[in-house]
């Protein structure tokens, strides 16, 4: 589904990808690791096109998707994205912040368009908070409905950028259980995370990264108990120890 071909980043005189040749399969779980730093977030960010890149290609179902004609709005409607804050409107409900992509892009219609948004809301366990604002919902609470957002345009692949990193952690749980949701309903998922219990529970694949390049991938039993990398074992010895 997702396909990079020799990715190259630059910021300036800083080379933030190396050289990256992934491929993610429809249906997968990936969970990108690495110290900080490491250009993880910069890698899921070129997916959807919130970073350009400088040398080699990014295709989705085949197509080249930093290439010339590409409607940036309409791959971005197509790739759902958490990020670490949850960047919700303040001023509009639980059930409004999910809403407002089906109404604006798909004109759907309001009140078809509040029921898929109380069916997701319920999904990530949130249909009682469905008319309460951001200010009054807990961080977990918030992010779970960033979720339900990111869900409403039916994405075929969703992209998690750290987003369990600003919570609490009595609330991380709260958010993993609904990743961990999806991908058992054979969600693709990409997932920048430090939070390697899921990794080892969800994961298809792991992918390492140190100094903007992919120096590890495996599965998460042989990336946790048989890391090859020199990099990668330090990695996997300072968790164990941490």
């Amino acid at each position: 589904m997702i396909v990079f071909d020799k990715v190259e980043k630059w910021y300036g005189d800083f080379h933030a990808l190396r050289n990256v040749c992934e491929t993610v399969t429809a249906g997968e779980v990936v969970v990108v690791c690495g110290p900080s730093g490491s250009g993880k977030s910069t890698l899921i960010r070129t997916v959807n096109r919130l970073e350009p890149i400088q040398g080699g290609r990014i295709t989705i179902d085949g197509r080249d998707i930093h290439g010339p004609g590409i409607d940036v709005n309409g791959l971005r409607s197509r790739i759902g994205f958490v990020f670490q804050q949850f960047n919700l409107f303040p001023h509009l409900s639980a059930a409004r912040n999910v809403m407002l992509a089906p109404m604006r892009v798909h004109r759907m219609p309001e009140a078809a368009a509040r029921e898929a948004a109380l069916a997701l809301l319920d999904k990530v366990g949130l249909a009682h908070k469905a008319d309460e604002f951001p200010p009054r919902l807990s961080g977990g609470q918030q992010q779970r409905v960033a979720i339900a957002r990111a869900l409403a345009m039916k994405p075929p692949v969703m992209l998690f950028d750290e987003p369990t990193s600003a919570l609490d952690p009595e609330l991380v749980g709260e958010v993993l259980a609904v990743m961990k949701q999806l991908a058992a309903e054979g969600m693709t998922m990409v997932c920048v995370t430090h939070e390697m219990g899921f990794a080892r529970e969800v994961a298809d694949r792991v992918i390492f990264m140190d100094a903007g390049a992919v120096l590890e991938r495996a599965g998460p039993e042989d990336f946790f108990l048989r890391p090859q990398h020199p990099r990668a074992k330090k990695f996997v010895s300072d968790i164990r120890h941490a």
